[in-house]
């Protein structure tokens, strides 16, 4: 496997700034945040906020994203290939294949992707490493925003030799270990950090061995009748949501006042006969 781009997350230097956040939004097009009924501030990740700032005890903030896995669960519990692994590195989804099955967000062992919940054909939405700006050889827009160098990109090598150096020469300032180097099989995104990183992931845990294995070891327990109709149907879901989209975005979808104008002479003709 080739050495991946990476990003070495120091929590200690995060000042909860959120300039990445802004960054990463400017560079996505992804809006405002919307508030569900009852919040009065937006701090959790979701289909317009890729990645988020989680604030913990004694001024922690801790920048939770996609850590693009090196072997990827959201990718091998995915039916039709719309999330994939890049020969670069980073996990990136295709929006025109996706059947809306949501596998991957059951599978992703720290909760990261989400749905488009208020869309009529709603996708699946995730931080993508800035791969665009990568193949122009730019830096991701988080990491080129963070005024206080919590970020640092450079290969996965690289990141790892740099977390150990600073470990090695400020004792006591971190904890003895770098969350991602094997968490899942290993991730591209790195934390160095003073407080446990596993409150990031499922249950408050995740093992060093990678989840694709056991992704496909859970889908082949499916009895095959289940599986055949949840494949029926999730298709069937899919050609109508991508039908649809089509028509919207082609102009074709017949409208309210479209079907009042086609009934309006049949009415006047039932009146003219009475």
């Amino acid at each position: 496997m080739i050495d991946s781009p990476s990003i070495l997350i120091d929590v200690t230097r995060c000042t909860g700034c959120e300039k990445c956040i802004d960054a990463c939004k400017e560079a996505n097009d992804l809006g405002h945040d919307c508030l569900r009924p009852g919040q009065r501030s937006v701090d959790a990740l979701s289909a317009s906020r890729f990645s988020t700032i989680l604030r913990k005890p004694d001024d922690t903030f801790v920048r939770q994203m996609c850590l693009h896995c090196l072997e990827p669960a959201c990718v091998s519990a995915c039916l039709v290939g719309a999330m994939k692994k890049t020969d670069a590195g980073p996990v990136i989804y295709d929006e025109d294949v996706c059947m809306g099955c949501r596998y991957c967000m059951l599978a992703c062992p720290y909760g990261i992707p989400r749905y488009e919940w208020d869309k009529p054909t709603p996708l699946v939405r995730k931080c993508t490493f800035c791969y665009d700006r990568l193949k122009q050889g730019q830096l991701p827009a988080c990491v080129e925003a963070c005024p206080e160098k919590a970020l640092t990109f450079g290969t996965r090598d690289e990141m790892l030799l740099e977390a150990k150096k600073r470990q090695r020469e400020n004792p006591g300032r971190y904890r003895d270990h770098v969350f991602g180097e094997r968490e899942a099989g290993g991730a591209s995104v790195l934390y160095l950090s003073n407080i446990s990183m596993n409150f990031l992931a499922w249950n408050n845990t995740v093992g060093d061995q990678p989840l694709p294995e056991l992704t496909w070891n859970s889908l082949k327990k499916v009895p095959p009748t289940i599986a055949v109709m949840g494949g029926v149907m999730t298709g069937i879901y899919w050609i109508i949501g991508r039908r649809m989209k089509r028509a919207v975005q082609n102009g074709e979808a017949d409208g309210p006042d479209s079907q009042a104008t086609d009934t309006t002479p049949e009415t006047t003709e039932m009146r003219d006969d009475s």
